[in-house]
């Protein structure tokens, strides 16, 4: 088998990736705490910046490849942001109830709520190679948190052409449509190839 870790300590991307990788035949994905790394501050000023430090300084303390992501939510009306300070939009310790509740109230009165989630997903090797890949949801913010599935932003966010919350759709649904969903389906076609080249083993393990 070939392994791969997944570079993020959160439950909810590992129960989406998890599902959304399985059709790669010949890999085994490696996940925390069973293999524990440390946190990685997210300094950079892009999600591909964000993604990239930290799948290569999680390579580097586990000396495994790994595979790494950045997600984050873009409001049209508020020039982009929360962006790549999504997790920490309303400060530090991250906290989703408290960013939920502060997005509410920058957009309170705010007729143009459009919005995008944007995820890119880096793989780095320990040989060097890396390979990034992209996928956005548009869609729209509620004027309430709905639904109780998914995390972060999901109860506020309306993807465009349904009428609920992410929070309000079963992981298969969210999975189907969802940024995460296609820059993973993308990355699926990059390890797949990999691992038929045998470019990815085991060997890495230190």
């Amino acid at each position: 088998m070939s392994l791969i870790l997944l570079g993020t300590r959160n439950e909810g991307k590992m129960q989406e990736a998890k599902e959304l990788l399985a059709e790669v035949v010949g890999l085994e994905l490696l996940l925390f705490p069973a293999i524990a790394f440390s946190d990685v501050p997210e300094t950079g000023t892009t999600f591909l910046d964000n993604a990239v430090l930290k799948a290569k300084a999680i390579g580097r303390e586990t000396g495994l490849h790994v595979l790494s992501e950045d997600s984050g939510l873009e409001v049209h009306a508020l020039d982009g942001a929360p962006g790549v300070r999504s997790a920490r939009f309303a400060g530090e310790p991250s906290d989703a109830k408290r960013n939920n509740e502060l997005l509410l109230e920058k957009l309170l009165g705010v007729k143009d709520r459009r919005a995008r989630f944007i995820t890119v997903a880096v793989l780095c090797l320990q040989d060097g190679q890396v390979f990034a890949t992209s996928g956005t949801l548009p869609g729209k913010i509620g004027h309430a948190c709905l639904g109780s599935m998914g995390f972060g932003y999901d109860p506020l966010f309306i993807p465009d052409g349904t009428t609920r919350t992410l929070a309000q759709m079963t992981l298969d649904e969210k999975n189907m449509v969802s940024h995460r969903q296609k820059a993973l389906s993308r990355m699926c076609g990059i390890l797949q190839e990999l691992i038929r080249s045998g470019d990815i083993d085991s060997s890495a393990v230190q």
